[in-house]
């Protein structure tokens, strides 16, 4: 198999539904997409059972995000695989624009462009047609995003897998990038693929089940100590970070009149 998409599931049916919806408009091969249940008690069951060509995977209890990654990433030999969130809605030409953009400029882990918001008050399909038209040539060196990435398998050979360590639960997306920077690996965003995303919708399930809503799901100070991340490397760490996505922000809105990264917010976009 060429690409599989894995997406790891934990409760909220409803986003699911309309994640594979969208994944089946877009052209998605259904027996390509491998869904991880990590330990769902609403009627998640039920969803996937009405959709028989999509693979699922079924935990007892819930894993985390790591280990979901990792089930459905070794469950089959694809080229590429895409880590997918349940809280997205793809558009037509998503999937093509994101390999094309790797093969075709040399990136070992990709992800497409993103809308966060929790509602979709816009056109989605019109407006990711046009954007994915406009941007295709726009490209963020250096980052990729935990919400939707996809990786080449020699990626995997080369640094591992992910960390199923759940101290570093919410970090597992950002503990791997680390790896393949390390490794030499280039990661990219790219504007010739689009998504729009819920936010953070597992998690929240997460928290809720922890019956804590306000807690974290890792362990932030392990994670420091683990890459030897002293308060001065986070503060220049995070400077030059927002330098260079102000860097981007100008750069793409003087050019484009938009960015690869957005909000939508009382009608109207927000540009990151």
């Amino acid at each position: 198999m060429d690409v599989a998409v894995v997406i790891p599931v934990f409760n909220q049916a409803h986003y699911t539904r309309n994640c594979l919806d969208t994944l089946r408009a877009a052209g998605v091969a259904e027996n390509s997409v491998l869904v991880v249940d990590n330990g769902s008690t609403d009627d998640t069951a039920a969803c996937l059972a009405a959709r028989p060509l999509v693979r699922v995977i079924r935990n007892d209890t819930n894993r985390g995000c790591g280990g979901a990654w990792n089930q459905g990433t070794q469950a089959g030999s694809a080229t590429w695989t895409v880590l997918l969130n349940n809280d997205v809605l793809i558009p037509q030409g998503w999937l093509e624009g994101l390999r094309a953009f790797a093969e075709d400029e040399g990136f070992d882990v990709a992800s497409p462009a993103i809308c966060n918001g929790v509602k979709v008050d816009y056109d989605f399909p019109a407006y990711a047609r046009q954007f994915m038209s406009r941007m295709q040539r726009v490209k963020r060196v250096g980052t990729a995003s935990g919400v939707c990435f996809m990786v080449h398998e020699r990626v995997f050979k080369a640094v591992g897998f992910f960390d199923e360590d759940r101290r570093l639960g919410g970090y597992e997306d950002d503990e791997f990038f680390r790896r393949c920077r390390q490794a030499g690996f280039r990661l990219g965003r790219t504007g010739r693929s689009f998504l729009h995303h819920f936010g953070s919708v597992t998690q929240k399930a997460m928290k809720a089940d922890m019956r804590q809503p306000n807690a974290s799901l890792g362990d932030r100070e392990y994670y420091r100590q683990k890459y030897g991340l002293t308060w001065l490397k986070r503060r220049r760490a995070r400077m030059t970070w927002g330098l260079q996505c102000a860097r981007w922000r100008l750069s793409e809105r003087w050019r484009y009149g938009c960015t690869l990264v957005s909000h939508r917010e009382g009608g109207k976009f927000i540009w990151e």
